[in-house]
């Protein structure tokens, strides 16, 4: 029996059609993004994000005060260690907590200062942030590309596949 090793290359399905003599057997194939994160357009404390065709977050406004921002929140998708990457735009930052059934954080926030963590037991959704961080905030427009894998290693940004 020999073996069949297949990488995709971008997300999406299709089908492979394999034959072996007089048997053909079509299997589905999807591949989905490694970046886990699931957003949509949101507005929320001055700040507006729409989702740009590439699937970055184009975001807008001048937030309401310090740490203040606009949020997601969307089913955990993975169990395990998790890296978080991206660009910022100047005065905002972004991270991620874990939220167990009632909505209460487990463990740390995720941030790009402590971008790999592990998935504390019991987180059943994850709450994406994207906050201001200055005393007074200023206004802002600009993109970001965030990213949540699994595993420890970084790789070149890529649309979450949940949005």
């Amino acid at each position: 029996m020999s073996k069949l090793n297949i990488t995709g290359v971008k997300p999406g399905s299709t089908s492979l059609k394999l034959t072996a003599g007089k048997i053909t057997k079509t299997v589905p194939i999807t591949v989905k993004s490694r970046n886990l994160l699931s957003y949509g357009p949101a507005s929320g404390n001055g700040l507006t994000a729409t989702v740009n065709t590439d699937g970055s977050l184009h975001v807008t406004g001048t937030a309401t005060g310090q740490w203040r921002g606009v949020v997601w929140t969307f089913p955990c998708p993975v169990q395990g260690t998790v890296k978080l990457s991206g660009t910022s735009i100047a005065g905002l930052s972004f991270n991620i907590k874990c939220l167990d059934a009632k909505g209460q954080q487990l463990g740390d926030q995720m941030n790009l200062g402590n971008s790999v963590m592990a998935i504390p037991a019991g987180t059943v959704s994850l709450f994406l942030n994207v906050i201001s961080t200055e005393a007074t905030p200023t206004a802002k427009v600009g993109d970001l590309r965030i990213q949540l894998e699994s595993g420890t290693t970084a790789h070149d940004w890529m649309r979450p596949g949940g949005f």
